[in-house]
C-alpha cells in the first residue's frame, strides 16, 4: 500500500493536485492523522489545514533537534537542487534557505533581476516550465502573488512563495515554531498586532485560528489589511471558536495579549510613501507602556529588519524579545518546509502539543 502511495506521488501528472494523503508513523510507530505534503505548492497557509501545518512545524522541531542538538547529517535532500528567484533583497530568506538547503545535501541557485526578470524577458509561463526542467522546486521572494500563483500553475515542481506583497508564509511558520518553544502550546494564546496590515499579518491571520489561537489586530486607518483576508479570517475564528478583532487603537490590541508583535513600517517598494506612513503610524510604536496592559507572560516577535520607531530598545533587547530566536528558527522551518515538498521523511521526534 505505501508503495503505491508513494508511486502515486511520483507521478508528475498527479503531483500538483495537492491532494493530502494520510500515512500513520510517529518515530516508526503508527500514528493517526499524520500528512503528506510531497509534490505540495506552499504560496499561502490559507491552502493548509492546522494539521499539515503542526505536521511541518513538527518536522521544524525534529531537525533542530538532530541537527542542532545531536549533531547528525542527515542528508535528505542529496541530488536535489533548489532555484531562489529573489526580485527583493533578504538577509534572513537568503541565509536561511541557502544555508538549509546546503546543510541537508542539496544545492541551492541564487537568482537576482540580474539574472532572472519575471515576467519581461521571459514569460512567466516559459520561465516555470525551465525551471522545472533543472531544479526540484523554487522559492520565489517577489512582488506580486499574481507571479507565484502563474508560476505554481506552470511548472510541474513545487512553488513555495518567500514573500509577497500578499503573503509571508514561511515567516509565520518560523513565528509558531518560535512561540511553540516558549510557551509549549499555541491552543489559547492571543496574538497582539500593531502595525501595518500587511503580507505578514495577512499569514497570520490565515493560520493563528487553525491552532486556537485568538488575534487582536490594531492598524492605522487607511492601512487595514486586506478586506478579502479580513472575511476569510473571520470565518476561520468562527469554524475555531476563536476570536478576531480590529481596531485603530494599539493599547486596546495589546490589552491582555501574550504576545506583542510588529513589523516595518515601511516595506520594500514602499520608500516614496515614508514621510507620510511616518505620520500615520506615530503611536503605533511598542513600549514598555504597551506592554504593561499585555498579559503578564507577554512575550514579543518581529521579523527583522528593525527600525526604532517601530520598538524601541526597551523592549526589543529585552528577555521578553525573541526576536533573535525567530530569526534562527526561519533556517529550520525552511528547511522542514523543502524536506516535508520534496521527500518522504517522516521525523522521528516526538510530536509537540500544539
Amino acid at each position: 500500500m505505501l508503495s503505491n502511495l508513494r508511486i502515486l506521488f511520483n507521478n508528475a501528472t498527479l503531483r500538483k493536485g495537492h491532494n493530502s494523503v494520510v500515512r500513520n508513523f510517529r518515530c516508526g510507530k503508527p500514528l493517526q492523522n499524520q500528512v503528506q505534503l510531497k509534490g505540495r505548492d506552499l504560496l499561502t497557509l490559507k491552502n493548509f489545514t492546522g494539521e499539515e501545518i503542526q505536521y511541518m512545524l513538527w518536522l521544524s522541531a525534529d531537525l533542530k533537534f538532530r541537527i542542532k542538538n545531536k549533531g547528525e547529517y542527515l542528508p535528505l535532500l542529496q541530488g536535489k537542487s533548489l532555484g531562489m528567484i529573489f526580485e527583493k533583497r533578504s538577509t534572513r530568506t537568503r541565509l536561511s534557505t541557502e544555508t538549509g538547503f546546503a546543510l541537508l545535501g542539496g544545492h541551492p541557485c541564487f537568482l537576482t533581476t540580474q539574472d532572472i526578470h519575471l515576467g519581461v524577458n521571459e514569460s512567466l509561463t516559459d520561465t516555470a516550465r525551465v525551471l522545472s526542467s533543472m531544479t526540484d522546486a523554487v522559492l520565489a521572494r517577489v512582488y506580486k502573488q499574481s507571479d507565484l500563483d502563474i508560476l505554481a500553475k506552470e511548472a510541474s515542481i513545487p512553488i513555495v512563495n518567500g514573500l509577497s506583497d500578499l503573503y509571508h508564509p514561511i515567516q509565520i511558520l518560523a513565528d509558531y515554531l518560535t512561540l511553540q518553544e516558549h510557551y509549549g502550546s499555541l491552543k489559547g494564546l492571543t496574538l497582539s498586532w500593531i502595525g501595518d496590515g500587511n503580507n505578514i499579518l495577512h499569514s497570520i491571520m490565515m493560520s493563528a485560528a487553525k491552532f486556537g489561537m485568538h488575534i487582536q489586530a490594531a492598524t492605522p486607518k487607511g492601512y487595514e489589511p486586506d478586506p478579502n483576508i479580513v472575511k476569510q479570517a473571520e470565518q476561520y475564528a468562527k469554524e475555531n471558536g476563536t476570536k478576531l478583532s480590529m481596531t485603530n487603537d494599539p493599547l486596546e490590541a495589546a490589552r491582555g495579549g501574550n504576545v506583542l508583535i510588529t513589523d516595518t513600517w515601511i516595506s520594500m517598494g514602499q520608500e516614496e510613501e515614508k514621510k507620510k506612513r511616518l505620520q500615520a503610524f506615530q503611536g503605533y510604536q511598542v513600549t514598555m507602556k504597551t506592554a504593561k496592559v499585555a498579559a503578564s507572560d507577554w512575550t514579543f516577535l518581529h521579523c527583522l529588519p528593525r527600525k526604532p520607531e517601530e520598538v524601541d530598545d526597551e523592549v526589543f533587547y529585552s528577555p521578553r524579545s525573541l526576536v533573535f530566536p525567530e530569526a534562527e528558527n526561519r533556517k529550520w522551518t525552511i528547511m522542514a518546509v523543502m524536506v516535508s515538498l520534496l521527500t518522504d521523511y517522516t521525523p522521528m521526534l516526538q510530536k509537540p502539543k500544539f
